[in-house]
């Protein structure tokens, strides 16, 4: 029943009946209001300060001030819970391994998982990220303090000849004050470009380039993490193409392989994977997520402390773990200047990382990250940290992941891990210095594995959307050889690019009536779509501007079937050659008359009497000629034995011939650029030469304000020529420009 009145509504006939209305009457009917903000209004209500809008920007610089007292402590409090203390056990490692990426020693990696922890949990508003050391932005750190503060600074003569030594405890002092300084530096330029809403750049990060990116990223994280699993020792690279030369360099070690700790890394794995499954096939009985991270470190420190893995089989363990917190230290601000760049790129790509994840976590959970403030809690996260002798921090997805698949359901989770770290850093942080590296890089690549399922995007992509596909596999190819750093900024351009080509390759097309209709629809797409008859309606996908201006009038020229550029070249051509035939036949009627003149003299002068039976000549009679509105009237030259006649007129193509009248529908176009304007203003103009009239409908009020400032209109060129709509247009082409159109429509 509910169908069949659905399809009853879909058939009931209505009739329209009113005027057709340009944009004129449009503007006299409606009222058209000229009310505009000034600059001046708009500055003074942006600084303009009331109680709900202070409110509003204090909890929105302090987004746990907003959600915190709303916080559900039955559903989240024991996921937050335990998702927690599994990541903060995995700050432990992950902050130890990154610290000796970025040359510093292992505890500042700690400082760097607790502090700046506790600032985002404050300033942030992702609910599921897992900031803190990252292995890209470790290396990064590395590649500055490496570059600063060399060995050979700090290499010395030493008691014996020809030998040399490192002071490693200055050293080690001089690269922490470089690490935390180059940190400072971009938590301030992270804060600067917060203020100024830099964060509208995450407009540009569609989701097959976020998706991508990530993949290519969790890549950089697994080729970091195989040393620990193989027990190897490459080099450090750094710059494009540096995972390569990584990866190379891995294979040919492969030989030195360290049997114990790629057993250790195998079981691990193993281990992992049918933990987690097993899990998942509990999670439906058991309301209570289990911490199988946890445990697997927790049995994987007590198998190592037992069998002694360090000493007997020579697997990498994490070391030793002082405890205590560092006092706070001023940065070093003679070395700004020389690090300006590497903190700047430091700030954008631990922004671009962090809002990546954020975005991907955000729309899987429906809930909204603010770009801006996020760039205000990592700027005051880096800034406030690097006084406390941390490095820079972003997100890392080996935590996300499993703080999102141990139940973590808030920052809550974030504030609880930096707990642990802080438990860990005062008193308990020696029971883990047996753990195995291998472990935690086992942990790293089985929670990745959610990263990899991403690859299936290329077929999905390929199905739906090739120019997503496109964005994908290119933002995979260039983060990889380009690293993440230059990666982001060229995947970004070349996403940008692929809009631009979009925009300079839209669809033209021609558009025809469904019969008995107002509507209008492109006449290969539908098989009862027809033209009306001496109107071409023409449209573009796409907006016009400086990148498609000439490719749209192309397309006009093609569609329509009328090169009017050619047309008008054809009717010059053809108006010189009148005027060229026509001096040609006034100069030989000239010369006729006076050879004439000349005969008729001497035949006088030797037969002074005609005879009045004889024929008198005619004098050449020559017609002038006149053109008006494009039409050249006959031209002739009249003579008693030879005529001469030249005719010209109107240049038409018979196989092709003009229009009426050519509408444009600018439905589709947003903007206008100087180039736009000046290209729908030479159409009006070439067209109209040749006799067809051009309208445009369908303007929105920014392009007909361009119009407007770009001096479209004038005393000849009014806004009657506009029309809200293509069927206004094609009843006011048909009836004529003088009398008012009743518009009436059955359907």
């Amino acid at each position: 029943m509910e169908e069949d009145m659905k399809e009853l509504r879909k058939r009931v006939p209505y009739h329209i009946q009113r005027e057709v209305l340009d944009e004129l009457s449009v503007d006299q009917v409606a009222e058209k209001s000229d009310f505009n903000i000034s600059v001046k209004e708009k500055l003074k209500d942006a600084v303009r300060c009331t109680g709900p809008k202070a409110k509003s920007c204090f909890l929105s610089f302090i987004p746990l001030l907003a959600w915190l007292p709303k916080y559900p402590f039955r559903e989240n409090a024991i996921g937050d819970l335990i998702s927690g203390i599994s990541v903060g056990i995995m700050h432990l490692p992950q902050g130890m391994a990154y610290a000796l990426l970025a040359a510093v020693p292992p505890v500042f990696g700690l400082y760097s998982s607790f502090y700046p922890i506790l600032i985002y949990f404050i300033f942030g508003t992702s609910k599921h990220i897992s900031v803190g050391t990252y292995a890209v932005m470790s290396v990064m750190i590395g590649s500055v303090t490496e570059r600063l503060a060399p060995d050979s600074d700090f290499t010395f003569p030493g008691n014996e000849t020809n030998s040399t030594y490192i002071d490693f405890s200055s050293r080690d002092a001089e690269r922490v004050k470089i690490a935390a300084t180059v940190t400072f530096l971009s938590g301030i330029f992270q804060l600067l470009l917060g203020v100024v809403r830099f964060g509208f750049v995450v407009t540009y990060l569609s989701e097959p380039l976020v998706r991508s990116y990530t993949t290519a990223a969790a890549i950089h994280v697994i080729v970091s993490q195989l040393k620990y699993s193989f027990g190897i020792n490459p080099h450090r690279y750094s710059g494009p193409l540096s995972l390569i030369y990584t990866v190379i360099e891995i294979c040919a070690l492969l030989g030195k392989t360290n049997i114990g700790t790629l057993v250790v890394s195998i079981v691990t794995i193993v281990g992992l994977i049918i933990a987690k499954e097993l899990s998942a096939l509990a999670a439906k009985k058991i309301p209570i997520p289990i911490p199988v991270e946890l445990i697997t470190i927790i049995i994987a420190t007590v198998v190592s402390w037992y069998m002694d893995l360090k000493t007997i089989y020579k697997v990498e363990v994490v070391g030793e773990i002082p405890s205590g917190l560092q006092a706070p230290v001023a940065p070093k601000v003679s070395q700004l200047g020389s690090m300006v760049g590497d903190a700047f790129a430091l700030a954008v790509v631990g922004y671009g990382i962090a809002i990546s994840l954020g975005r991907i976590f955000a729309l899987k959970y429906a809930y909204k990250v603010d770009s801006n403030q996020e760039l205000i809690a990592l700027g005051l996260s880096n800034s406030i940290g690097g006084l406390f002798s941390c490095f820079a921090i972003s997100c890392s997805m080996s935590r996300s992941m499993v703080q999102v698949s141990t139940g973590g359901k808030s920052q809550v989770a974030g504030a609880i891990s930096a707990l642990v770290i802080l438990v860990i850093l005062l008193k308990i942080g020696e029971l883990f210095e047996e753990l195995p590296k291998a472990v935690l890089a086992a942990i790293i690549y089985v929670n990745l594995q959610g990263m990899m399922k991403q690859f299936g995007d290329i077929c999905s992509l390929w199905r739906t959307n090739k120019v997503d596909m496109v964005v994908w596999v290119m933002t995979m190819i260039l983060t990889i050889l380009f690293n993440p750093d230059m990666g982001l900024a060229a995947s970004i351009a070349f996403s940008i690019l692929t809009v631009v080509f979009r925009t300079q390759l839209p669809k033209y097309s021609i558009l025809g009536q469904i019969p008995g209709t107002d509507i209008y629809k492109p006449v290969e797409d539908y098989n009862q779509v027809k033209e009306i008859p001496g109107i071409t309606i023409f449209r573009s996908s796409a907006t016009l501007y400086f990148a498609n201006a000439e490719m749209y009038i192309d397309a006009l020229y093609e569609k329509t079937g009328v090169d009017v550029a050619k047309l008008l070249s054809h009717k010059k051509k053809l108006q010189a050659k009148r005027l060229r035939k026509e001096k040609k036949a006034a100069k030989k009627a000239k010369k006729e008359a006076k050879k004439r003149a000349k005969e008729a003299a001497r035949q006088a002068k030797e037969e002074p009497v005609f005879s009045d039976t004889e024929e008198s000549e005619e004098e050449p009679e020559l017609v002038s000629h006149s053109q008006t509105n494009g039409n050249v009237h006959e031209l002739s030259v009249k003579e008693p034995k030879d005529m001469v006649v030249v005719e010209a007129g109107p240049y038409t193509d018979p196989d092709t011939p003009l229009p009426k009248a050519i509408i444009l529908d600018l439905n589709p176009v947003n903007f206008l650029d100087t180039v736009g304007v000046k290209t729908l203003r030479n159409i009006y103009k070439d067209y109209g030469e040749a006799g067809v009239q051009i309208y445009l409908c369908g303007c929105q009020r920014g392009v007909v304000e361009s119009m407007e400032k770009g001096d479209f209109f004038n005393e000849k060129v009014t806004k009657s020529i506009l029309f809200s709509t293509v069927h206004d247009a094609v009843l006011y082409c048909q009836q004529g420009n003088n009398e008012k159109v009743m518009q009436g429509t059955h359907l």
